[in-house]
């Protein structure tokens, strides 16, 4: 059975939702639009064994990513409404804003805590590990 090979750029790897180290294991185990567990991750990759909670509370940073997601969500929807919409009343901002944010949530939650992980979780990927991987998986 072929494979496909672990993307080598960190940001397909990334934008895939995948191990920092090796670019082959999942960083969740459910689906987003699973919406009662999409928030569960594996404690470590289930392909390299890379510990995905490097330590205790690891994750408290990836809400200030999640904060600049939510700053641009609205700064988005409020030129786009303010532009395509002409300018409408406040309750229609505050309506779309919500209703966008919320239906972000499962995504926004994801990459945040991706973003936190490839920025200080120390583990840069390492071809040798899914090259490795793969002839393993050959055999």
């Amino acid at each position: 059975m072929e494979t496909e090979p672990a993307p080598t750029s960190s940001t397909l790897a990334l934008l895939g939702l995948r191990c920092p180290r090796c670019h082959e294991g999942e960083l969740f185990l459910h689906p987003a639009t699973s919406l009662t567990k999409f928030t569960e991750m594996p404690a470590a990759c289930p392909v390299c064994g890379l510990s995905y909670e490097p330590e205790p509370g690891f994750y408290f940073g990836a809400m200030y990513i999640s904060f600049a997601f939510a700053v641009a969500i609205f700064f988005a929807v409020g030129i786009a409404l303010y532009f395509l919409a002409g300018d409408p009343d406040t309750w229609v901002y505050v309506s779309v804003v919500a209703a966008l944010t919320l239906a972000a949530t499962p995504l926004v939650f994801r990459y945040s805590r991706a973003i936190m992980l490839y920025l200080f979780g120390n583990s840069g990927y390492d071809p040798n590990w899914a090259r490795f991987l793969r002839r393993g998986l050959d055999k």
